[in-house]
């Protein structure tokens, strides 16, 4: 990968040194920690956070955060770590990044992944998007996950939605030959947009499928179900 990359959003200045104002898909929560997320942080943070500062070091490769190289899969918006750290834990084969900004959530994240004592997951709070780009090299993404990304179900926020042109071919462009993007949303107007989105997307092939299994029940989609939305999974495959 170029080690001579741009600037990292939140870090973009204009000439005279005023802060840019930048379309992102996520907003930044709190970040004030409970004292059982304080636990977890202070025992797993070392192990299993990448610091955000080390990106832009010469020489920072996502594969260089694992003591053995094993094909790549990324996760974006972790949540709480109810999906990722079980996951992970059952693929010890991959080496797995999950992306989230929110830092409460990566502290819990964390405690799950100490508890299983897994050692091939690492998490991040670098811009996932920007990290695709900048970080994952054409064809070095085995699988992507998506699951419930923030629906911005305002019209006038659809902008901001992460399933974008763009983005797929972006992703497209990093998941080797064959490789997957596993989606999942609740809100069924998104799940619309993303089919019409992946669909006209040349390298990838897929639509709706029924839920992946492997994918356990977050809490985040027991509120959806018990509001009345049902979870759409979806399976794109690199062609």
């Amino acid at each position: 990968m170029n080690q001579s990359r741009p600037a990292r959003p939140h870090h973009k200045l204009t000439e005279d040194g005023r802060r840019v104002r930048e379309v992102l898909t996520y907003s930044r929560r709190g970040s004030r920690f409970t004292p059982k997320q304080q636990q977890a942080w202070d025992a797993y943070a070392e192990r299993y956070v990448i610091a955000e500062e080390s990106v832009d070091r010469p020489g920072f490769t996502l594969a260089g955060q694992f003591a053995t190289v094993r094909p790549l899969i990324i996760e974006i918006g972790c949540g709480v770590g109810e999906a990722t750290a079980p996951l992970a834990a059952a693929r010890s084969s991959y080496n797995v990044v999950g992306f989230e900004v929110w830092h409460p959530g990566v502290a819990e994240t964390i405690g799950r992944l100490g508890e299983l004592d897994v050692d091939n997951a690492r998490m991040c709070s670098v811009d996932a998007v920007w990290s695709m780009e900048h970080l994952v090299g054409g064809g070095e993404l085995a699988e992507l996950w998506t699951f419930f990304p923030d629906p911005w179900h305002k019209k006038r926020h659809h902008k901001r939605r992460l399933v974008t042109p763009d983005f797929a071919a972006l992703v497209a462009s990093r998941l080797e030959a064959g490789g997957v993007w596993r989606l999942a949303t609740d809100w069924a107007d998104y799940a619309e947009q993303m089919v019409e989105v992946l669909d006209a997307e040349p390298a990838l092939s897929g639509g709706v499928v029924d839920r992946w299994a492997d994918r356990p029940v977050t809490r985040f989609e027991r509120r959806g179900l018990a509001e009345g939305r049902a979870p759409v999974d979806l399976l794109y495959r690199k062609v």
